[in-house]
């Protein structure tokens, strides 16, 4: 089975950084396309930013500028950059990915989540 799994969250002040990380591991023939996502208590879990194999980025307007997304292919991994940390961004990241276990059976895949706490 294909697992997902995240790291490098914690509490952090505001205006602060953090690095998130996550590793695909698994039976993965192919990773399409990786993505983070948040979901704060009581919200819907949202997209914050995703990367394309071929390294197209695609970012919330609330992370843009202040986050940077980015993947290692040979790896499996994706990473999540970020800075300039608000109160607002306190929430559980998801690391997401689109993957190919087997011929013919793309699915998404979702990590177990960590938790970010952005404190003022």
């Amino acid at each position: 089975q294909v697992q997902l799994v995240e790291s490098g969250g914690g509490l952090v002040q505001a205006g602060g950084s953090l690095r998130l990380s996550c590793a695909a591991s698994g039976r993965i023939l192919r990773i399409d396309v990786m993505g983070w996502y948040r979901q704060a208590p009581g919200k819907q879990r949202e997209l914050v930013a995703d990367i394309t194999r071929g390294g197209t980025t695609n970012y919330a307007d609330s992370a843009k500028g202040r986050f940077t997304i980015s993947r290692d292919n040979a790896k499996n991994t994706v990473s999540l950059q970020m800075s300039s940390l608000k109160p607002e961004d306190t929430a559980i990241y998801y690391c997401q990915a689109n993957v190919l276990p087997s011929a013919f059976s793309w699915g998404d895949y979702w990590g177990q989540g960590t938790q970010v706490t952005v404190s003022s």
